[in-house]
């Protein structure tokens, strides 16, 4: 059993109160459960308005189904950007 892990570090820049924060984090949260079937949480950041830093997780037979997974997932995420911005990604697999 393969264990991968993301962190993705956010920058919220409408974001003007931790309101904002939870309903963009909310929506991408949900977004990423039904689309890709992972768990998420914000993990860091819970007090600051305009940055967020969420924990997602999947678990798989194969490393390569992971990777693949947690790539794509960083690429939808870049690419569907508009209420925040990613400012980094990191991949772990175990």
């Amino acid at each position: 059993m393969i264990v991968g892990t993301l962190v993705l570090r956010l920058r919220l820049p409408g974001s003007r109160s931790l309101k904002d924060k939870r309903q963009v984090l909310r929506s991408l949260s949900d977004r990423m459960r039904n689309r890709y079937g992972v768990s998420v949480a914000e993990i860091a950041d819970a007090e600051r308005h305009q940055t967020a830093t969420l924990g997602i997780a999947c678990v798989s037979g194969t490393e390569g189904v992971c990777r693949r997974l947690l790539d794509d997932l960083v690429r939808w995420a870049e690419a569907g950007a508009g209420e925040f911005e990613v400012v980094e990604a990191t991949i772990e697999l175990r």
